[in-house]
C-alpha cells in the first residue's frame, strides 16, 4: 500500500521512467550518460547504484559482490535495506526523468516496481545508441578481459570501490548529437568485479612490500626503511612499515600524507584493498 502512494506521488509529480535495455556486456554502462545527456534525465540507475551527475549518491554497486548471483540480487535491489536507502534518497531529490539500466524488459520493470517508479514509459534499446560494430567489441571486452564499466568518474570509484577499479575511459560526444548545444566529454571508470574469474587480482606480499619501498622512495628518499610488514585477508590488505626519518624532519603531517601517498598509488594500480597503514618511526638519526 506504501508503494502504491509513492507510485502515485510520482505520477502526480510528472516524473518520466525511461530504460536502456541491452544483454549483458553489449556496453549500456558505457553510454547511459550519453542517453541521459540527449533526453535530458537527471538520475540513472544502473547495477544497484543511484546516480546524479558525476557522483554516486545511493546504494552499492552489483561490481563488489564476490559471487555473479550476488551481483543480480543487487543490481535488482532484492535486500530491503538496500532498496529502502536507494528509495528514501530517490523522494529527497528533485528531478523529472529518470533512466534505468537492465538486461531485459523484465528487469528494468521489476527495478522500477521495488523503487515505487512508475514503470518505465520509453525503452531505448542498445541497438538504438550502438552500432553492431561497437556492440560486439563491447562483448569480446567482456568476455575476454572482464571489465564493466560504471558511469561516473574514475575518482568517485576509487573512493567507494578501490579494490574493483581498473581503468578509466573518455568518450568526447560532438555537438553534431540532437539536443545538444555544445561538445562535451564524459568520463567512465572501467571496474573488473570481483564475481569475473578473469579481473581476480593474485599479487604476493614481496610485491607489494617492493611497491611500497618504491613509494616510500618517490615521496621522500631521505626516509630510511627498516621493516615492511604485510598481513592479508582475502583482497584486504594491512601494512606495518617501520622507518627511520633524519633528525629535523617535521613529522605532523608529514607521515599522513606519506600514508595516503603509499595508500592511494598501491590501490590504484594493483586493485587491492588496504584496510589498515601503521607506519613506526624508528631510532630517529
Amino acid at each position: 500500500m506504501k508503494g502504491l502512494f509513492h507510485h502515485l506521488i510520482w505520477l502526480l509529480r510528472g516524473i518520466s521512467v525511461f530504460a536502456l535495455v541491452g544483454k549483458s556486456g553489449t556496453g549500456k554502462s558505457f553510454r547511459a550518460k550519453l542517453v541521459a545527456q540527449k533526453y535530458g534525465i537527471n538520475l540513472i540507475v544502473d547495477d544497484g547504484l543511484l546516480i546524479r551527475d558525476n557522483k554516486i549518491i545511493a546504494g552499492k554497486s552489483a561490481k563488489r559482490e564476490k559471487a555473479f548471483l550476488g551481483a543480480i540480487r543487487t543490481a535488482i535491489f532484492d535486500d530491503t535495506e538496500h532498496r529502502k536507502q536507494v528509495q528514501s534518497q530517490l523522494r529527497k531529490e528533485k528531478f523529472k526523468r529518470i533512466l534505468i539500466i537492465g538486461t531485459s524488459i523484465n528487469m528494468v520493470k521489476k527495478i522500477a516496481e521495488r523503487l515505487d517508479l512508475p514503470a518505465p514509459s520509453r525503452i531505448i534499446k542498445i541497438e538504438d545508441v550502438a552500432s553492431q560494430q561497437e556492440i560486439e567489441r563491447a562483448i569480446h571486452s567482456r568476455k575476454s578481459e572482464g571489465k564493466h564499466v560504471i558511469p561516473v568518474p574514475a575518482l568517485e570509484i576509487r573512493r567507494n570501490y578501490p579494490h574493483i577499479f581498473y581503468d578509466s575511459v573518455r568518450i568526447f560526444l560532438k555537438n553534431k548529437v540532437p539536443l545538444l548545444r555544445k561538445s562535451h566529454v564524459f568520463e567512465k571508470a572501467v571496474v573488473r568485479p570481483q564475481y569475473s574469474n578473469i579481473g581476480k587480482i593474485t599479487i604476493s606480499q614481496t610485491a607489494i612490500t617492493q611497491m611500497i619501498m618504491h613509494c616510500i622512495n618517490e615521496y621522500d628518499n631521505t626516509i630510511k626503511i627498516n621493516k615492511v610488514v604485510v598481513k592479508s585477508d582475502t583482497h584486504e590488505f594491512k601494512l606495518g612499515i617501520h622507518v627511520q626519518i633524519p633528525f629535523g624532519t617535521q613529522l605532523s603531517g608529514n607521515i599522513h600524507n606519506l600514508q595516503q601517498y603509499i595508500k592511494e598509488n598501491i590501490e590504484r594500480y594493483t586493485g587491492i584493498v588496504i584496510k589498515e597503514m601503521n607506519i613506526t618511526i624508528e631510532n630517529i638519526s
